[in-house]
């Protein structure tokens, strides 16, 4: 009989206690959440918590067990908001869990103390705000001096949190040093998150450093989360690996593989009727629709997660289906649309605290809209009116970001704009004089004696 029947029959006793019967119930939520059956692992505490937005009935139950049934209410709370994209889900999960966070402090639990921690921090890098989910998992891993499946998931969050805001580097050193205790665990799910995440971070390095052996790797761990993720039957994250080998097939150039990967993702998230991840696949789709020249169904694919995202706390992903959009409308002519959206990933990013990302929505802008942005050798700028005057402050803007991450170099700067040397100093030297003093002065060589 496996744990979770037998917590189910236990459950059946009707000379149970309430404050037993609500312990037991939380250990039968919290094994359903493993699988990712969450509306299932929120039926098991209908007794005492009726539905989201709505606090659990506490009254009459053990500090601990109240604890529990308010650490597992904010963890269902997260998980169904951002799949179903309820609005202030988020913002309800970091109270819920702070409450039992305080409980657990006054009762001196330091495992549990850990546990709401990394929930908590979980909360904090859905809606971008990566510095305090990195605060509460180093924190909660000070706690943490044995090896256990709570530190297990903080660690993997850890590096989640540092992939996020562009440190693939320590993300990788954070996984590769704590690869034994991942071999140690039991919890299926948790070791298919972490291969998962290996995976995305040695994609993401592939990206920057274009080496292969990144990509044969990342293909590695991504069939070690499919394994582990079928173990824990956990469909959900299934589908999101699924998600991310097409995403890996997109980057690669390989379209149509990407497509099948992405398309067999959509159609479990849409039995599953997860629209959150949805329109993150349907984000994917639409950037591989980009490369392929599809570029009216691109728009229209990227739409729709824009859509979806704008009702929900993901900050960053909705910022990301913005400068998709964004690129679509671009190349459909639609200027003005498009500089909105890229304006408004910039801002949204900025927000966030994700600076990369903000300047990757830069960048875009800079790449897709360069005939608009940039005045190219020989050429005057095309635009009139009010667009012109938009684009000329968010060129001024590109080209201060581009200086000061170059420090000056102005080979660096044009490289990352896509424009030539001479192209830049062209535009600093007419238009942006005021931006000459970040322009590193070139050496002079010595006179010769």
């Amino acid at each position: 009989m496996t744990l979770l029947a037998s917590l189910l029959r236990e459950l059946e006793n009707q000379k149970l206690s309430v404050n037993k019967r609500a312990e037991l119930s939380c250990e039968a939520a919290k094994e359903y959440e493993d699988k990712g059956e969450y509306e299932q692992a929120r039926a098991m505490l209908r007794e005492f918590w009726r539905r989201i937005g709505e606090r659990p009935n506490i009254a009459g139950l053990e500090d601990n067990t109240a604890a529990e049934l308010l650490l597992r209410a904010g963890v269902l709370t997260g998980a169904i908001g951002s799949k179903n994209q309820i609005a202030r889900a988020e913002e309800t999960a970091k109270n819920l869990i702070s409450e039992s966070l305080s409980i657990f402090e006054s009762r001196r639990y330091k495992k549990k103390i850990a546990e709401a921690q990394t929930e908590l921090a979980l909360c904090y890098w859905r809606t971008g705000e990566y510095n305090n989910a990195r605060d509460f998992l180093k924190v909660a891993l000070s706690q943490l001096t044995t090896d256990s499946e709570v530190k297990a998931k903080a660690i993997v969050r850890l590096a989640i949190v540092e992939r996020g805001n562009a440190n693939c580097e320590r993300a990788l050193r954070i996984l590769t040093k704590s690869a034994p205790l991942f071999e140690k665990i039991n919890n299926q799910m948790v070791k298919g998150i972490y291969h998962v995440t290996l995976g995305i971070t040695l994609r993401n390095l592939w990206e920057s450093e274009k080496q292969s052996g990144y990509i044969d790797r990342a293909l590695i761990e991504y069939a070690a989360a499919s394994y582990h993720f079928e173990q824990a039957e956990h469909r959900c994250y299934l589908a999101n690996t699924e998600n991310n080998l097409g995403f890996l097939y997109y980057k690669i150039g390989l379209y149509k593989e990407a497509h099948t990967h992405l398309d067999h993702a959509r159609r479990v998230l849409v039995s599953l009727k997860d629209t959150g991840t949805v329109a993150q696949v349907d984000e994917t789709r639409a950037c591989v629709f980009l490369e392929q020249d599809q570029i009216v169904e691109a728009e229209r694919v990227a739409r729709s997660a824009v859509r979806t995202h704008e009702n929900s706390d993901r900050l960053v992903l909705l910022a990301e289906a913005l400068v998709t959009h964004g690129r679509a409308l671009a190349r459909l002519g639609n200027h003005r649309a498009a500089l909105a959206d890229f304006r408004r990933a910039i801002d949204l990013a900025e927000h966030a605290g994700s600076t990369n990302r903000a300047a990757l929505a830069a960048l875009a802008a800079f790449n897709e809209m360069g005939d608009h942005l940039a005045v190219t050798e020989g050429h005057g700028f095309v635009t009139s009116g009010k667009l012109r005057k938009d684009i000329q402050a968010l060129e001024r803007e590109l080209i201060e970001r581009a200086l000061d991450a170059a420090q000056g170099r102005i080979t660096y700067a044009a490289r990352n704009l896509g424009v030539s040397h001479q192209t830049l100093n062209y535009m600093l030297e007419t238009r942006y004089k005021d931006l000459l003093k970040k322009r590193r002065a070139k050496r002079r060589e010595s006179p010769r004696k």
